[in-house]
């Protein structure tokens, strides 16, 4: 086997590891019971900061940290990203929480599309028309759902224009994922501090009502850290348009995990805009394919 094929093979496998491992978040977060959502987030950004700092002390990665750090006033983008970041995280949460983890894969199936015209409307990058169709598609599932269900699903635009938005402004950060998640979170970690503070003098704090739920609230931040440093791994090994068609295992495990697991209805109107939203990514995909094909 070739040095090229063996980490061809290697990239797929940390691809697939890690987009396994964010698909299955409706499982872990699903141990929360009884805990805010809120609350939860809290939990994640500081002890994410924390075994990131831990990471980057063990892959001696403090260069990048330092360059950004030296100059606060070019913060702005990363405090961006840090906020829409901790958005998504939350709101994902609650999704769990409230058992609407169907809504949640429909935000993430979403996302892809979102981005093409964020690029588009804000970036006034060129799409193709099959890429045009596509998002128009998807537009038009989210209207039907409204119109059909009488019900925004504000879940599934939440997490896809918050996550969208993070993409966007992650363009402007000059820094790898893994720092720029530390930096992210260490940017959050003073009021998450504090807000750990409030709820422990107000007795509301679940880290100390038994050794289960500790251990569980400090977990979050090295389930936020594996999938990345996997990620991480296959983003250098693959083509984009390979980790790109990968990253469709997430919100499919999602998806099956609200229906097999969760046991979430899927009512006819629903299963529709699904099809409508799948659709629109096969076209999509297909497009992004054959472009990358003749460049």
């Amino acid at each position: 086997m070739s040095k090229a094929v063996s980490e061809t093979s290697k990239g797929v496998a940390y691809g697939l590891a890690a987009y396994t491992m964010w698909g299955s978040f409706p499982l872990y977060f699903a141990l929360f019971e009884g805990i805010p959502a809120w609350e939860v987030l809290i939990h994640r950004v500081v002890w994410s900061c924390v075994f990131l700092a831990v990471v980057i002390s063990l892959l001696k990665r403090w260069s990048p940290v330092k360059v950004a750090l030296r100059y606060p006033k070019r913060l702005g983008f990363v405090l961006g990203c840090a906020i829409f970041i901790a958005l998504n995280w939350g709101i994902y949460i609650y999704a769990v929480e409230t058992r609407q983890v169907m809504q949640a894969s429909l935000g993430y199936f979403l996302t892809p599309l979102v981005n093409v015209a964020m690029g588009m409307l804000i970036l006034g990058e060129r799409i193709s028309r099959l890429q045009l169709v596509a998002v128009v598609l998807a537009a038009v599932a989210i209207v039907y759902q409204i119109v059909l269900l009488g019900v925004l699903p504000w879940i599934t635009l939440a997490l896809a224009f918050s996550f969208g938005t993070y993409g966007l402004m992650r363009k402007k950060v000059d820094l790898d994922g893994l720092s720029g998640l530390f930096v992210e979170t260490l940017l959050l970690l003073p009021l998450g501090l504090l807000a750990l503070a409030w709820l422990s003098a107000q007795g509301m704090s679940h880290l100390t009502d038994s050794a289960s739920s500790a251990l569980l609230l400090m977990s979050s931040g090295i389930v936020t850290a594996i999938p990345l440093l996997a990620f991480a791994g296959a983003a250098r090994r693959l083509r984009l348009s390979t980790v790109g068609f990968l990253m469709y295992i997430n919100p499919t495990l999602q998806f099956l995990i609200a229906m097999y697991v969760f046991h979430e209805p899927l009512g006819t109107e629903k299963l529709i805009s699904f099809v409508m939203i799948w659709v629109a990514l096969a076209i999509y995909s297909w497009s992004a394919w054959n472009g990358r094909a003749r460049a």
